[in-house]
């Protein structure tokens, strides 16, 4: 029997019984789980079936596609329009944010999300029922934007989507995605989303996990 050696080779003892981790012995195969490996038995694995990691594609991002989700904010040509005598380009009203309930407001932020580490495990993903939120990067380098679709009051299965570095989303309320995925380095984002009272995040942890392979860039 081979052994596995690496974070990848470990990933296929998943779904394989013809690999387990060095070190281990044979009735010891891993599993991933926020990106620590953790034993158990191959015994198990019948019964365990259904929560094995299941892999996503990454798909360019596009408004279509992104449409059952909220709005890609990039210099739409059909937008665009003259100001300041000419001297500049409006690209208007590309996405609108959203905030309700008493004494809420719309609030601008930076971020300064850290690159991620794939393959990459999306184990939960969040959305927000009073506020839409939207990012945008300011060091013009790609991010990767995970959606899903609400199927009874939980997400389905993530959608993934490799934004350009001239390119934001709009997440609107109630959109499940999963929080930023910096690529590469550290990287900033502006940040509009909605400031105020109760309780604006919604969190959901799948039985099943899903894994990201490296986007190529």
């Amino acid at each position: 029997m081979k052994c596995a050696t690496s974070e990848t080779e470990l990933l296929r003892a998943i779904s394989t019984s013809s690999w387990r981790p060095c070190g281990t012995s044979r009735k010891n195969l891993f599993r991933s789980r926020s990106h620590n490996w953790i034993p158990f038995a191959i015994g198990e694995r019948k019964a365990n079936d259904h929560r094995m990691t299941q892999h996503l594609e990454i798909h360019p991002l596009t408004k279509a596609a992104f449409a059952p989700f909220g709005d890609v904010i990039e210099a739409d040509p059909a937008t665009m329009r003259y100001i300041n005598g000419g001297t500049t380009e409006r690209f208007h009203a590309l996405s609108g944010a959203e905030a309700i309930g008493d004494g809420a407001r719309v609030i601008l932020n930076l971020f300064r999300g850290q690159p991620r580490a794939f393959p990459f495990t999306i184990e939960m993903m969040e959305r927000h029922p009073f506020g839409s939120q939207s990012f945008m990067p300011l060091n013009g380098r790609p991010f990767l934007v995970v959606v899903a679709q609400d199927e009874g009051g939980k997400p389905g299965r993530p959608q993934v989507f490799l934004a350009r570095g001239d390119q934001g989303v709009n997440y609107r309320i109630n959109a499940w995605h999963y929080p930023l995925m910096a690529l590469g380095e550290q990287s900033d984002f502006l940040i509009v989303d909605r400031d105020g009272p109760g309780n604006n995040l919604e969190e959901y942890f799948f039985d099943t996990p899903f894994i990201i392979g490296a986007p190529t860039l």
